[in-house]
């Protein structure tokens, strides 16, 4: 990476970090280019020299979170599930990166669950539906009815869990949820 590539960057990272503060604190439409510069640290041409409106920044926001978290597992393309043992998001293989993201990013994703629209949350998730966990479920379940059931209760139960512990700062240990989640969905290597 060149210098003025890594310090393109940097300020694009930078207006990133201070859009996602000061979501925190308002919606989206109160949110001027003057707020996001001055928290970021840089002028507001900077600003322009990246993007042309929030909007195009907080699309980038959405979209380096969404590769960060890809990027968490060691697999960049969905698992082959082919046993109960490769259960995507029920073992440790997947649930540890998983849970390891969330809680480098909670700040962030306290934010997705307050303001899913803003996220794209249920594009995103949408997207895990399809490409993970239904092929993942039709492995094990037939019957069509049944599949569109559980994965609503695995997805919500997850999920839920998940926002919970972030809810909770992440304080409970990242090996103790994952043995929470198993519990829940009753997931055990053996049966």
């Amino acid at each position: 990476m060149k210098k003025n590539e890594s310090k393109y960057f940097y300020s694009s990272e930078l207006m990133n970090q201070a859009l996602l503060e000061l979501l925190e604190k308002k919606d989206v439409e109160f949110i001027t280019v003057t707020e996001i510069a001055k928290k970021a640290g840089v002028n507001r041409s900077t600003f322009y020299l990246h993007y042309d409106n929030i909007y195009e920044l907080l699309e980038e926001t959405v979209e380096r979170l969404h590769k960060e978290f890809i990027g968490s597992f060691e697999e960049k393309t969905p698992p082959k599930i082919s046993s109960k043992e490769d259960a995507f998001l029920i073992t440790e293989k997947h649930l540890v990166p998983y849970l390891n993201f969330c809680k480098k990013n909670r700040r962030a994703l306290k934010l997705v669950h307050q303001k899913p629209h803003l996220f794209q949350k249920n594009a995103v998730r949408k997207g895990m539906y399809d490409k993970i966990f239904y092929p993942a479920i039709s492995q094990f379940v037939c019957e069509e009815n049944q599949k569109i059931y559980i994965l609503e209760f695995f997805t919500e139960g997850v999920v839920g869990i998940v926002y919970k512990w972030i809810d909770l700062d992440c304080v409970t240990p990242i090996e103790e949820v994952v043995e929470i989640i198993k519990n829940c969905v009753g997931y055990s290597a053996t049966t």
